[in-house]
């Protein structure tokens, strides 16, 4: 009875693992199946790409080698671009800053600085006289004129270019190219031929028309920059015209000459007692060696530009002319009553402003006031 039993439950055990068997073996067979399908993709898509490559291979080798040497030659344009560009740089430079005659504004402590090292008296006194400048009169920077004998007038006319000054009231009612003519025929001053231009000391009968151009010179500049509004225009147009040597020496012996002009005017108005002469011709006629016009122009006109400057009393002759105050900060004399002086000392008060910085009374910079 029992081994039937036994029979019968081995049966029944040998059944129910059969299907399990049977599971197990169709898995595995589909596992294998599937990394057979994974290994054949993955070889397809191997050789795919192996293919691929082989034939882009050459192609992108050549094209990295020709990415490698345009960037090796826009390296080296560059580096000769840099290169040129900075020579032309130094260049423009260094030919702009020997033909202009205004540099631009500097440091006013700095080029003290520069200026008087030294611990003298004299050095010593300087740096007092800027200090007190910088913070008294608030002047922070200063723009160094060429040191030549036109030096005072270049000063005066650069500013009067740049504020955008206009021609003096008296300029306006005549015309300023018919002066030359006007000494000429109108007063006989024959001896006009003897003006000097500077170091040229130019002679003869075609002084008149050598002014006339002079005059001209200046007429038309004056004009074209005063007309512009804008600061900054005027004041490139200023250094354009500042850096032209001939038109610029063509501007001074115009002044010069409109100097000599209101000499002579107030020397014939003094003589016959027609009106009031300011005070500053009776000094000038007072000095020996400018008694009447022809000696002014003789021993003191023909040598500005060439051997000498500006004196004081032509100082405040130009200021006259200009009708402009021509505020001068002495530094020679500092701590004394001449440190500030102003050319000339009769002036009206709608009359605009320009201010000069000098320590020997010779050699004159333009300092910038900033409030």
């Amino acid at each position: 009875m029992l081994r039937r039993v036994d029979r019968g439950a081995s049966k029944n055990r040998e059944q129910l693992t059969e299907p399990v068997e049977r599971n197990k073996v169709n898995q595995s067979s589909k596992k294998s199946i599937g990394r057979n399908e994974v290994q054949c993709w993955t070889t397809a898509v191997n050789q795919s790409l192996r293919i691929v490559w082989q034939k882009i291979k050459t192609q992108l080798i050549l094209a990295m080698s020709f990415l490698l040497a345009a960037l090796w030659y826009c390296r080296r344009l560059y580096a000769y671009l840099a290169q040129l560009l900075k020579w032309w740089s130094r260049y423009l430079q260094r030919k702009f800053k020997k033909n202009l005659s205004v540099l631009a504004e500097i440091d006013l402590l700095g080029y003290c600085a520069r200026e008087w090292k030294g611990e003298t008296k004299q050095a010593k006194q300087m740096k007092a006289a800027y200090e007190e400048l910088f913070w008294r009169y608030h002047i922070k920077y200063i723009r160094q004129v060429r040191r030549d004998n036109y030096c005072a007038l270049r000063a005066v006319l650069f500013q009067v270019f740049s504020q955008g000054i206009y021609f003096p009231s008296w300029m306006k009612e005549r015309d300023i190219l018919k002066l030359p003519e006007k000494l000429l025929y109108s007063q006989g001053c024959n001896w006009i031929q003897q003006y000097s231009f500077g170091p040229e000391r130019y002679t003869g009968a075609n002084v008149f028309g050598k002014l006339r151009k002079c005059i001209e010179t200046l007429k038309t500049q004056w004009t074209e920059i005063s007309g512009v509004k804008d600061h900054d225009e005027r004041g490139n147009m200023c250094n354009i015209l500042f850096s032209d040597e001939s038109k610029e020496y063509k501007l001074y012996e115009a002044i010069k000459f409109i100097m000599l002009y209101q000499v002579v005017e107030a020397y014939e108005q003094m003589k016959n007692e027609q009106k009031h002469v300011p005070i500053l011709f009776r000094l000038l006629f007072a000095r020996d060696t400018s008694s009447d016009p022809l000696s002014f122009m003789m021993n003191h006109l023909n040598s500005i530009g060439d051997t000498g400057g500006l004196e004081q009393v032509e100082m405040f002759l130009l200021g006259y002319l200009l009708e402009v105050k021509i505020r001068v900060y002495r530094l020679h004399k500092f701590n004394t009553e001449e440190f500030q002086v102003n050319y000339p000392e009769e002036y009206h008060r709608d009359w605009q402003e320009v201010c000069l910085l000098t320590e020997d009374d010779h050699h004159y910079h333009i300092p910038i006031i900033i409030i």
